[in-house]
């Protein structure tokens, strides 16, 4: 069976919102599933939050592994690709990017994780498929959202499903406790 590997967005831990859905509905297919809490998910630090999901995919082959990111923790999946040693471990069997961002969405604080620009070609290189799953009334990328998805597009060879409402997955004021259309995107990148 296959490992799935979920980065946290934001001012979230590895118990809130869809993430135990996907865990037990992905561990009850026999998958092994990870979800790392980032340190500190309030006032995230770029090298620390990579250096923490590195660490829960360093025992797991490439090419049977799903890399999941939410939000800023699809910002930290993209820097774990260009990091990674493709020629010595092959391929992630494939990414799948929830509401998360291509570039800077106007927080400052943030920066350091958009910093330098994304090697897009070394990050495509790293997966064999990219998947996106992004709602159309997202606040954080807002009126930027189509740019956003269409540089994945364009970039990653990413197939994009856009859905009318959702805001961020949730949006801060809420929460959402299942996202079947996630669940769905990881199957389908799952290797045979």
């Amino acid at each position: 069976m296959s490992t799935i590997v979920l980065s946290h967005g934001l001012g979230m831990s590895k118990g809130d919102h869809w993430y135990p859905y996907l865990e037990g509905e992905l561990t009850a297919e026999g998958h092994a599933v990870r979800v790392p809490q980032l340190p500190e998910p309030g006032a995230p630090e770029a090298g620390a939050w990579l250096k923490a999901l590195t660490a829960e995919v360093v025992d797991v082959p490439a090419g049977e592994t799903v890399l999941v990111g939410h939000s800023l923790g699809g910002v930290n999946v993209l820097r774990l690709l260009e990091a990674h040693d493709v020629e010595t471990k092959g391929p992630y069997a494939g990414v799948l990017l929830v509401a998360s961002m291509a570039g800077e969405v106007g927080y400052d604080a943030l920066a350091p994780f958009f910093e330098p620009d994304f090697d897009w070609a070394r990050i495509r290189r790293a997966a064999r498929s990219f998947a996106i799953l992004h709602a159309a009334d997202d606040p954080v990328t807002g009126a930027a959202t189509s740019e956003h998805i269409m540089k994945f597009v364009t970039e990653l060879g990413a197939t994009a499903t856009v859905t009318a409402t959702g805001g961020h997955f949730p949006s801060t004021s809420g929460t959402r406790l299942r996202l079947p259309e996630a669940l769905r995107l990881i199957r389908t990148a799952l290797p045979a």
